[in-house]
């Protein structure tokens, strides 16, 4: 899953894809090197982020969906509901929901419209993050891993319970969000659990500031060697999708691996995006 982020204040790229012309680039990019999903949102969620309200979303990204679905898979990472419905109405046939069901109204919409709907595990608005990485480190007792699942299954029985197919619903942990360094490591340490408990498991370690632990003074853009150990890392524990912001990069790694572990030497077939 590659990321187009149409926001002038995300936390590692914003204001690159803000135009519609450098959106629509940003989706050619991503599909070029070999996204397999475009992953569009037009509200930032880092922390301290103020809600966008669903006119102004739409006024960034509805266009942005209507020219990616033409060309590929779609998801539309939003937490509104009028924001999820109008663009799965434009083609997007995914939803990333950052709230982990904060609004029913947004499962009532993927269902209305037989779309999939990723869950991220959080706690609290963007508005309410006090900063990157920071969080009480016994927010979550002895066991991040089991309180992150037993909150998000509580969020997936909301959900199915709106008309959502249980087979059309993803997990993803929420690393970084309301979750410390530390919490998000440890997340990634015990990954195979969540994999085990969930058959769709979505994983964006993607530049994300839990990657200090490793690189102190990086910047996000410098986090590039740790975000792909971290996807490695995620697909071997049996996560179905990464969420990343360098496609290319990424997809170089894991197919190398795919290489390294194939008894035949070829590389798994991957959708037709006009990739060798």
């Amino acid at each position: 899953m590659g990321i187009c982020n149409v926001t002038p204040d995300s936390f590692s790229d914003g204001g690159r894809h803000f135009t519609p012309a450098d959106a629509r680039a940003r989706v050619d990019e991503l599909l070029a090197e070999g996204a397999d999903i475009v992953d569009i949102g037009g509200e930032s969620t880092r922390p301290g982020a103020t809600p966008l309200p669903a006119k102004e979303q739409l006024a960034r990204v509805l266009e942005v969906v209507r020219y990616a679905a033409q060309r590929g898979c779609v998801s539309i990472d939003t937490t509104s509901a009028e924001v999820a419905a109008a663009c799965l109405d434009a083609g997007a046939s995914v939803v990333n929901d950052v709230s982990c069901l904060r609004d029913p109204a947004l499962a009532q919409a993927c269902a209305a419209n037989g779309a999939a709907l990723v869950l991220m595990h959080s706690r609290g608005t963007q508005a309410e993050m006090k900063g990157f990485s920071e969080y009480p480190e016994d927010a979550y007792g002895d066991d991040v891993v089991g309180a992150v699942l037993a909150e998000w299954r509580s969020a997936a029985a909301r959900a199915i319970a709106l008309g959502v197919d249980a087979a059309a619903l993803a997990l993803d942990p929420g690393l970084g969000f309301a979750k410390s360094a530390k919490q998000s490591m440890q997340i990634m340490r015990e990954l195979r659990r969540l994999c085990d408990a969930h058959p769709r498991v979505l994983v964006g370690a993607s530049r994300k500031s839990f990657l200090k632990l490793v690189a102190p003074s990086a910047t996000p853009e410098q986090r590039l060697g740790a975000s792909i150990a971290a996807a490695l890392e995620a697909r071997r524990a049996g996560a179905s999708v990464v969420r990343v912001h360098d496609v290319r990069e990424t997809r170089q790694a894991l197919d190398f691996e795919s290489l390294c572990n194939n008894p035949d030497g070829r590389c798994p077939s991957r959708p037709p995006h006009g990739r060798t």
